[in-house]
């Protein structure tokens, strides 16, 4: 019985539950029996927000937000951060989490949680869902979204969520990173940039941000963090072009719901006011 499964209290046969997949314009209902758990990465130093998993909101460390989130996804039997942090470990093993010590020379979330898994005996077909430790108010069905496309489409290997941008702002925004992507939903390009360029002043585009919530397959994590850094991963610092660059395809799945993504103390303080209207 993996490791996980014991920790987390269940039985070793997996997880069962109900998804409903969206497929064109209609859902259909699928059986889910796998194994699944999400690992949060998060780490202290950070060059924009440092100590940013311990902000606190409404008298929570912010990570906690994330992990209460998670947990209540109803995919997911087990959940971890995982950090390079004593004071991370200790805030979430404060608050009852499950927490995974790391190296603190990982280039990414993703290389991160590469490490993480390795304690947790999963099977090659495993899927392992990565929430960005600062995205402390997205919703929990947005994991049944993310992780949709794995079970119904076995060739796929990573996928993500995007949303339509509605606020203007964020059209030119670098925080908001924008996506294109084909007509089978798989991305092409992730930039800080605004993409597509319209030309043409009488066209109308319709633009759309990544949601920093991942699901991919447990060995593509292995091949990934294989990878050397791309090039344009390290101009955007986006660790998902290091996939692209490689020839590697990721499905993106547009979302529901929009999120928020902290990366400043004017986005802490907006999620503030989130919260503090929900109680």
């Amino acid at each position: 019985m993996p490791s996980y499964l014991r920790a987390a209290g269940r039985n070793g046969t997996g997880l069962r539950c109900q998804l409903f997949a969206k497929h064109r314009s209609s859902f259909r209902k699928i059986t889910v029996k796998r194994e699944i758990v999400c690992i949060i990465p998060a780490r202290y130093e950070s060059s924009r927000f440092p100590g940013k998993p311990l902000a606190d909101l409404c008298g929570k460390p912010m990570i906690q937000h994330v992990y209460e989130r998670a947990s209540r996804a109803k995919a997911l039997p087990y959940v971890a951060v995982a950090t390079d942090d004593e004071r991370i470990f200790k805030a979430v093993k404060s608050f009852g989490g499950n927490a995974i010590m790391t190296s603190a020379t990982h280039r990414s979330g993703t290389d991160r949680i590469a490490e993480a898994v390795k304690s947790l005996n999963l099977s090659a077909d495993a899927i392992v869902v990565n929430i960005q430790g600062d995205q402390p108010v997205f919703e929990p069905a947005q994991v049944d979204e993310v992780i949709a496309p794995l079970i119904t489409e076995p060739a796929i290997v990573m996928s993500t969520l995007i949303y339509k941008i509605v606020l203007e702002e964020e059209i030119n925004h670098p925080h908001a990173v924008k996506v294109a992507f084909d007509k089978d939903y798989f991305a092409l390009y992730f930039s800080r940039a605004t993409i597509p360029y319209v030309r043409d002043k009488k066209l109308k585009a319709d633009y759309y941000k990544h949601h920093g919530i991942y699901a991919y397959r447990r060995d593509f994590i292995d091949t990934f963090t294989g990878l050397p850094e791309g090039k344009l991963e390290k101009l955007e610092s986006l660790e998902q072009l290091r996939a692209l660059e490689h020839g590697y395809k990721i499905k993106v799945v547009i979302t529901a719901h929009d999120s928020i993504e902290v990366d400043t103390e004017l986005e802490l303080e907006k999620v503030r006011r989130i919260l503090a209207a929900k109680k």
